[in-house]
């Protein structure tokens, strides 16, 4: 076990560092990264959306830190839009690729917040997977901020001999708030509700539109879900027995439990469309 500082005083000049997304981005491990970073040049970090502050796109560590956004986030988007940052668009789906040695994001760390470990030595990468197993798995050197406050979730876990170094630091967990629904997102979630039949399966994004359409959808039945995310608003509809996925079923053809009806698959969209400058970026490949 080790400090913030020490751990992250083993990245060198010119190296890739994935960073723990969603709620679950180890801060202390990112203060003190950006505490070192008037020593180091050339430093990527990639991550997903993060609620946690992004201080290592400030401009003052311009050259020394660099980010590239897998997800433009409200943390980054200002630095992607002026070009101080990179955007790499992709498929949720196929970032671990990207982390594989050899691919066009090869890892040296990966930054993850855990859950302290169970009775066998496991680890739980707590409120947020997604990406973080591929980056653990394949990253050279696996940082592990553990934080009594992360809860136990079932699932992927993180063996002990995956992790190279642990830090041991509690810390709260950053929330994510409601964003405030407008006239004008009521009125989507109004049209978008009246398009949605009993026992349809919905993707979910998060922020106003989304939350309006599910505030329209108490006199469904049957809906389900297959869905990387969702809000707050999906609660009050399970509990009322408006989510059941009683129309799902699993077929042999999917791992994952999709509908076997004809049921259309709606995408609910929240994203907002900006203009961003990028400037082309060749990335050195790197080594420890």
């Amino acid at each position: 076990m080790v400090s913030a500082d020490e751990a992250v005083a083993r990245v060198q000049d010119g190296q890739r560092v994935y960073l723990h997304g969603g709620a679950a981005t180890p801060i202390a491990l990112v203060e003190a990264l950006v505490r070192r970073a008037q020593g180091l040049v050339g430093v990527e970090i990639v991550h997903l959306h993060t609620e946690a502050p992004a201080p290592y796109v400030a401009p003052t560590l311009r050259g020394h830190i660099r980010h590239n956004a897998l997800f433009i986030g409200p943390n980054v988007r200002k630095a992607v839009q002026s070009g101080a940052a990179d955007y790499t668009p992709v498929f949720l789906s196929e970032i671990p690729d990207l982390f594989r040695p050899g691919g066009p994001l090869e890892l040296d760390f990966a930054f993850v917040q855990v859950a302290p470990p169970d009775g066998d030595g496991n680890y739980s990468l707590g409120v947020s997977v997604d990406c973080a197993v591929a980056a653990v798995e394949h990253a050279r050197m696996v940082v592990a901020q553990v934080n009594h406050r992360m809860p136990r979730t079932v699932g992927s876990t993180v063996p002990a001999d995956a992790i190279t170094l642990v830090v041991e630091e509690d810390c709260e967990l950053p929330e994510a708030g409601l964003a405030p629904i407008t006239p004008e997102s009521v009125a989507i979630g109004k049209t978008v509700a009246a398009l949605i039949p009993d026992g349809a399966t919905l993707q979910l994004g998060i922020g106003a539109v989304p939350n309006a359409v599910l505030n329209h959808l108490g006199g469904h039945r049957d809906l389900g879900i297959h869905t990387e995310m969702f809000s707050d608003g999906m609660i009050p509809l399970i509990q009322a027995g408006v989510v059941t996925a009683a129309s799902r079923h699993a077929t042999p053809a999917s791992p994952s439990p999709l509908s076997s009806s004809a049921a259309a698959v709606f995408t609910i969209l929240c994203m907002r469309i900006q203009a961003c400058s990028f400037s082309p970026r060749t990335t050195p490949t790197t080594s420890m």
